[in-house]
This record gives C-alpha cells, structure tokens and sequence, in this order.
C-alpha cells in the first residue's frame, strides 16, 4: 500500500474533512430540524464519511446498508444486500462519498422512492458532476471536484487505500 500511496498527491486532509462534514451537519439539521433520520449507507466506500456525519448530527437517527453493484457503462445494477428498515413516511438520508456518473445512485433513488419515504435526500461528500450520466443532483454536497480519481476516506483503487485518513489523487 505504501507504494500506492507514493505515486499520489493530498488532495484533502483529514482536518479539511471533517470541517466539511461539520458544514454539512448542520445544513442536513437545519432542513430537518429535530426530525428523526432514517441513514442509508452504500457499501463499501460510504462507511467512513457515514459514521463521521452521523457523529455530528444531533437528530435521533436509525441507520441501515445497502450494497449494489452494477456493470460498467449503462449496464445493469443489482441489489446484493438491500435495506431492512421499513422507510415508510420517514425521512431518509443517503449518504455517499463521492458521486460521478449517478447511475447506480439513480437506480437506488428510484428503488427508495417506491417505498414511499416523506422524504428522500442524498448527501455527498465529494461531487463530481463532469462524469454524470443522468440527470442527478445531491440535496448537500461537500465539494465539487474536477473529473479526477480519487483514493482514501473510503474510496478505493483495487480495494486498497480505504483506509487512508486523508483523500489523495493521482499525480499529473
């Protein structure tokens, strides 16, 4: 892993992480108030930035995962584990690290919707709208960032650098 790291640049540290997600806390209370939040957690790259944000949210909060794949370019998308919380007239939250193409966020929207929440609201950390397919845009995002692969708080290359504190990118 070391080696990965050395072939990249910080692109966020850690500290710059966690004032946005502290930014975006108190946005999601601000629309919500003190109402309870339903937090849905895509697999596998979510998980850091999810517990983050949960932290620094003061609503009561459920929280459940859902892990999707899909094929690449406008493939299919399938459900591998799927939600277990009846989300039924309450407010859910999706929470994702990073957003480019949309289609797989897209394809979970939809199936969430059917469910018939009072309300439905997607949250990124990182918001890359130059690789966007469809027409998809978050409720809250932390920051746009220009079409670049990035690597760490989550986000991955082959599985490895998840777990890296801070968010690199490859160096030009």
């Amino acid at each position: 892993m070391a080696t990965m790291k050395e072939g990249m640049v910080p692109f966020l540290t850690q500290d710059e992480i966690k004032e946005i997600t502290k930014k975006l806390a108190r946005e999601i209370e601000a629309d919500f108030g003190n109402q309870e939040l339903v937090i849905i957690c895509p697999l596998k790259g979510s998980i850091n930035f999810v517990a983050d944000l949960m932290r620094e949210l003061h609503n009561p909060q459920l929280l459940d995962f859902v892990y999707l794949t899909s094929t690449e370019k406008g493939g299919t998308t399938k459900i591998v584990k799927d939600i277990s919380i009846d989300i039924t007239g309450k407010n859910v939250l999706i929470v994702e690290e990073i957003i480019d193409a949309g289609r797989t966020l897209s394809f979970l929207r939809n199936r969430l919707f059917a469910s018939q929440p009072a309300q439905l609201k997607i949250v990124t950390l990182l918001d890359k709208p130059a690789r966007r397919e469809l027409p998809l845009r978050p409720d809250y995002i932390g920051k746009t960032i220009d079409d670049r692969y990035v690597v760490g708080y989550g986000m991955d290359s082959d599985e490895l650098g998840r777990n890296y504190k801070n968010i690199y990118n490859l160096k030009n």
